[in-house]
């Protein structure tokens, strides 16, 4: 699986088609590559901005996969797209009405399904619809008691998002303060390796233990007397047993060091096992999708 950059990233997007295998198939490379998710979604944000219109509803698409289809791996992309999702709709708020409509469906099943709470979901509506006052005929008085409603509605969910933030890491990088959702405490079962981590892994293992010829010529080299207890009475003299003491213990701190390192190897062993599978299998999910998508093509 191809490593991940902000210019190939940008490049599918612009590969992006409103077909199920192109959605699915970019949503599945992100989801593998989802440490990189605060800068895959500032990315997918820009360039929906940049979109020609009837191009923009693809990237909402895409988002929903993502954003459901991650939910299993850890709550990342899902609080992510969730801060930048408000801009989202009110950039889309001026759109004709099939695609607003497409858009308040996409709304309905996030809150059927809960995939944002309630508080979200609101304030992804308020962004949506009440960003720009529809307009009214001449003759109709404007809705002065729904809009009193709906400003303390939108009042609440400032003060509520507010106290969500208190959870989120605000981090400098380069010089720029960014907000970043901390990533899970350890990597789920299941989620794939980037190629870079596989390959370090399996470069890491020239130099283990049971690779170590010269720690390996040392222990072959110790004297018999460090572990053969019969020779014991070979020793001549008090000076001599001192000697064997020093080297006992040399040789004990030798042994148990290198075990120590032979037991390190072996859970990095069992690790690289269930690294191979996983993205041997994420390999075969990706190449199954290219073939059903150059089937549908051709």
């Amino acid at each position: 699986m191809a490593g991940f950059t902000e210019s190939a990233l940008v490049k599918k997007l612009l590969d992006l088609n409103p077909s199920q295998q192109s959605i699915q198939t970019l949503s599945l490379w992100l989801i593998h590559h989802r440490k990189h998710h605060p800068t895959i979604v500032k990315v997918w944000y820009k360039e929906m901005c940049k979109a020609k219109n009837n191009r923009k509803l693809i990237f909402m698409y895409l988002a929903n996969d993502v954003i459901q289809n991650s939910k299993k791996k850890g709550p990342e992309f899902g609080k992510e797209f969730g801060n930048i999702l408000p801009k989202a709709f009110e950039h889309m708020k001026r759109f004709d009405d099939k695609t607003r409509e497409r858009l308040g469906r996409l709304l309905q099943i996030w809150e059927e399904r809960g995939v944002y709470d309630k508080v979200q979901i609101t304030e992804f509506k308020a962004a949506f619809d009440l960003a720009v006052e529809p307009v009214k005929e001449p003759s109709t008085p404007p809705p002065k008691k729904k809009i009193k409603i709906e400003v303390e509605k939108v009042c609440k969910i400032k003060k509520e998002k507010k106290e969500r933030k208190k959870s989120e890491t605000e981090i400098e990088v380069d010089g720029t303060k960014e907000l970043h959702v901390t990533l899970s405490p350890r990597t789920p079962a299941g989620d794939p390796p980037e190629t870079e981590e596989l390959i370090k892994a399996l470069m890491d293992l020239e130099n283990t233990a049971s690779s170590d010829a010269g720690v390996r010529e040392r222990i072959a080299s110790l004297p018999p007397e460090v572990s053969e207890v019969s020779l014991l009475a070979n020793l001549a003299d008090r000076a001599a047993a001192d000697q064997l003491s020093v080297a006992v213990n040399e040789a004990a701190a030798l042994l148990a060091d290198y075990n120590g390192r032979l037991q390190a190897e072996m859970e990095d062993r069992r690790k690289l096992l269930t690294m191979l599978r996983d993205y041997t299998l994420a390999q075969k999910q990706l190449l199954q999708q290219a073939q059903t998508t150059l089937e549908v093509k051709f």
